[in-house]
């Protein structure tokens, strides 16, 4: 299927079943619904919160069936999926038996561009393990800055449903897609896709490593325009030479150094442009400076470069790269300056949830009182703790999993000191800071960075951050 190409599906008495409420079942139900299929929705749960939300959609007459993901219903003929199902749900694997297709939502979307006629908006596609909300933000407010009309969607927590039917047309979509929504979605074809690093996450629901990174070099089949990928990360060039793309697309590297032909980069503090250029042998573009980005970290530097990278590749001029860049600011509890106490730095990067987030957020700080741990879903410590260890003044740990960070940090650092938090509620985050506080010296950095996810003690990520930055708060008016 082409990058413009529109599905001519006809909807009418089509027997769909939607697996799964919530973000995306629900909005995917009653979009079909209205183009006339026959809907079921299947669920796992049978709570309050879906009897409530089944109600609302079998008032519209569409069939729901709670408590029962895993039977197939009779005559389906396409299951549209809410990202998170894994592949080896029975529901799928009876479907498979039975040869009926699987989408996700963002497939659904995918085919339901141009519905009514109209020239459907082209996507710019971001995937990678880390990174990925940040960037596309930062690429639709470079895209704003250019004067197009866009929207940062997906992954992102914003429905790709309500941007391809929206009654008034977008020039071009920002669009976030993690590893589970290009599993389920085989037909998009993005103007031009970025993968912006890959290290192990996920790998209980794709099965294993590789099958992970196969799924993120999805983003990359069939652009037209630029693959953009990360030097640093020698995989993501990889999936590049792997895709299957239109004649004339190009790789596009982002690097954090000085760039090569066919690259973006960064030289004495500027953001230059050795691909959207025209003598990329000898010719550099300057598209913005260093301090133009919030916060200057290096992990922000190279997302700035592949948003970068991927308006380019869509015509933007420089100036409104820089502008876009001046404007974008990043959400809460991604590398958030929260507040200086006694001269030391409290930074809350709640969303650091694996170890590689983790990483890049320890690399940007010195010296730093590290605050980690809770769900580790699998993950190990070493590489991370050896990595960081000359960095640390000292580190406080808690939740579910703390102990294989201790031990990580015995091996590997073991003149740190370290704080173990014994207690599992809310409340142990006040503790935390407090103990972090001790550890620091005026210069420091007290550093939230779990590398874990948070569900062993709060609802999310978000939740934990808000946990840290009031316990520093008080902590501040405590000392003034």
């Amino acid at each position: 299927m082409g990058s413009q190409e529109v599905s001519n599906v006809d909807w009418q008495g089509k027997h769909v079943t939607v697996a799964g409420l919530g973000v995306s079942g629900i909005p995917a139900a009653r979009v079909l619904h209205g183009l006339g299929a026959r809907v079921t929705v299947v669920n796992d749960g049978d709570d309050e919160r879906s009897r409530t939300q089944a109600a609302e959609l079998e008032a519209l007459g569409i069939t729901v069936r709670l408590g029962d993901g895993a039977t197939l219903p009779e005559s389906t003929e396409l299951i549209v999926t809410a990202p998170g199902w894994k592949p080896d749900k029975p529901l799928f694997l009876a479907a498979a038996e039975a040869d009926v297709p699987v989408w996700g939502d963002v497939e659904l979307a995918w085919r339901l561009r141009g519905l009514d006629g109209r020239e459907p908006a082209p996507w710019l596609a971001v995937t990678g393990t880390n990174g990925k909300t940040t960037t596309v933000r930062m690429l639709a407010s470079i895209l704003e800055a250019a004067g197009l009309r866009t929207a940062a969607v997906g992954n992102i927590g914003v429905s790709l449903l309500d941007a391809v039917l929206d009654e008034k047309p977008y020039d071009v979509l920002a669009v976030e897609l993690s590893s589970y929504q290009l599993h389920w979605a085989p037909s998009v074809r993005a103007h031009s896709g970025a993968v912006l690093n890959l290290a192990p996450d996920h790998i209980d629901w794709h099965g294993s490593m590789e099958a992970y990174v196969a799924d993120k070099g999805r983003i990359y089949e069939g652009n037209s325009v630029a693959c953009v990928y990360n030097v640093a990360d020698g995989a993501t060039e990889d999936l590049v030479r792997e895709a299957d793309v239109e004649e004339g697309c190009r790789a596009i590297g982002f690097t954090l150094a000085t760039p090569g032909p066919s690259q973006l980069g960064v030289v004495d503090g500027i953001l230059v442009d050795r691909a959207f250029v025209a003598n990329r042998q000898k010719q550099a573009q300057e598209l913005a400076e260093v301090g133009d980005v919030d916060p200057p970290a290096p992990h922000n530097i190279a997302n700035a470069l592949a948003a970068a990278a991927l308006a380019r590749a869509f015509g933007v001029e420089p100036a409104a790269v820089r502008d876009g860049l001046r404007a974008f600011r990043p959400d809460p509890h991604r590398i958030e300056h929260v507040a200086d106490v006694a001269s030391v730095t409290y930074i809350d990067d709640s969303k650091a949830t694996n170890t590689h987030a983790a990483e890049a957020s320890l690399a940007a700080y010195d010296p730093i009182v590290w605050i980690a741990g809770g769900l580790a879903k699998g993950a190990t410590f070493d590489d991370l703790v050896s990595g960081a260890a000359k960095r640390l003044r000292g580190v406080v740990l808690m939740g579910a999993d703390r102990e294989l960070i201790r031990e990580a940090l015995a091996r590997h650092a073991p003149e740190v000191p370290v704080v173990d938090l014994a207690r599992t509620d809310t409340g142990a985050m006040s503790e935390a800071v407090r103990e972090a506080a001790g550890l620091a010296r005026p210069g420091d950095t007290v550093l939230l960075a779990p590398a874990c996810a948070s569900m062993d003690m709060f609802v999310n990520y978000n939740k934990r951050g808000e946990a840290f930055a009031d316990a520093v708060r008080a902590l501040a008016a405590e000392s003034v």
